[in-house]
């Protein structure tokens, strides 16, 4: 009863997988992009630095003012005031473009910090793509290997009738089947598992949604070359790009504290009309106002200190430059070694399969014909599952590997937008 459990479980399983929705990792990302709340926030943020982008927001153009009063001393006497003034800075040391500056660089932040954020997901969203994958291989392995265990317990159970078997024989094989049957069960608990992260990164609220990949297996890109990684990642890596950003927005900084020791100028006009009202007459006063102001501010103590803290802030973006690229020149080593080791060991353990795979069939070859015992069939059966296993997770790692260095070398997306993830 047991066996035809485990039986009617599987079959349920791989019912279940056949009526699941088939996607390419283009289609997560496509999916994933457009519902993602991270990409929504981060995207409101970029677009309050596009809007406060502006010359008006600089301070750069005029203001009109319009103000009205009424007020009565007694019950026959009434005035009545109205104004409209326009004031605009016309110069102050060059501080509204350097204001204007900092905005434009606070926008082009924005827009990196929304790559960043983008590109971050891509990658968390390509690994576990094919971490689904890699459970979705392992358990179709695990489901082949049943299939051997499965043959075996049949031929144990027909020699034993024939009296050709110890029934310790068919006991050891049934023990096998359902060790067997037991590791793609578990299994399939990690592809479920696997499926539910998946879904979340995708921001859909179904986690238990049956989901299959399209691929059938990992494909490494061996192709990579490290001094174009590392000439792509100086040119346009995120993180640098954004350093580099705060270095610009420290010498605008800079150049604010700096226009005040210039001379200003500020115009400003009024148009007044004022309307007394008495019991017997009215009297109406129009006065029209030009002005101009020219001033500059005394250099104080504070101005000095915070000139001096301004270029200090600029050394400082300057030494996080130098520290942010030397931090990432060393990942990126890292990353490559990784990348090299990966490579060499995948194509090692596909030699390996296949001297598994070759094994395997000789031993089945021997058991069907009785001059292989039973614990040896085993041996060769489970040699044959771990290189199996270690090919795969050898694939799986160079896989990362690679997603991690085009994420450093800033061509992440590009890959992704091509299809050549």
């Amino acid at each position: 009863m047991k066996r035809i459990a485990i039986i009617l479980t599987l079959t349920t399983v791989m019912s279940a997988q056949l009526q699941a929705q088939t996607m390419t990792l283009a289609d997560c990302m496509s999916e994933g992009l457009e519902n993602s709340y991270r990409i929504k926030l981060i995207r409101n943020s970029e677009e309050k630095a596009a809007n406060n982008d502006s010359w008006s927001n600089a301070g750069a153009l005029p203001t009109l003012s319009v103000t009205g009063t009424y007020s009565t001393s007694d019950l026959e006497t009434h005035n009545l005031n109205a104004q409209a003034r326009a004031d605009w800075t016309v110069f102050d040391g060059f501080g509204i473009q350097a204001t204007r500056g900092r905005l434009e660089e606070l926008h082009r932040q924005g827009k990196i910090q929304t790559r960043i954020t983008v590109e971050d997901y891509v990658a968390s969203l390509s690994q576990e793509y094919y971490d689904l994958l890699r459970q979705t291989i392992k358990l179709r392995n695990l489901q082949n290997g049943l299939d051997i265990s499965r043959e075996r317990l049949r031929v144990a159970s027909e020699r034993y009738d024939m009296g050709g078997n110890s029934r310790l024989e068919v006991q050891q094989a049934r023990v096998y089947f359902n060790s067997d049957s037991a590791s793609c069960l578990k299994q399939e608990e990690a592809l479920t598992s696997a499926r539910i992260v998946l879904n979340r990164l995708m921001s859909n609220e179904e986690f238990m949604r049956p989901i299959t990949v399209a691929a059938n297996e990992i494909v490494i890109n061996a192709g990579l070359d490290y001094d174009s990684l590392l000439a792509d990642m100086m040119e346009v890596n995120a993180s640098i790009l954004q350093a580099e950003s705060s270095l610009k927005l420290a010498e605008k900084d800079r150049r604010i504290v700096q226009s005040r020791n210039y001379p200003y100028l500020k115009l400003n006009a009024s148009y007044g009309v004022t309307d007394r009202i008495d019991a017997d007459r009215t009297v109406t006063d129009w006065s029209p106002t030009l002005g101009a102001t020219v001033g500059v501010n005394l250099v104080t103590g504070k101005q000095r200190t915070q000139e001096r803290n301004a270029r200090l802030d600029v050394m400082t973006a300057e030494l996080e430059c130098s520290q942010l690229e030397l931090e990432l020149k060393s990942k990126l080593e890292e990353l490559w070694q990784s990348y090299v080791s990966n490579l060499k060991l995948t194509d090692l353990q596909r030699f390996n399969l296949e001297t598994a795979r070759e094994t395997m069939e000789m031993a089945q070859e021997r058991y069907m014909l009785g001059d292989l015992s039973g614990l040896e069939m085993r041996e060769a059966q489970n040699s044959y599952l771990s290189a199996e296993e270690s090919l795969l997770q050898a694939l799986y790692n160079t896989k990362v590997s690679e997603i991690s260095l085009l994420q450093i070398s800033g061509r992440l997306l590009d890959y992704a937008e091509n299809g050549n993830l």
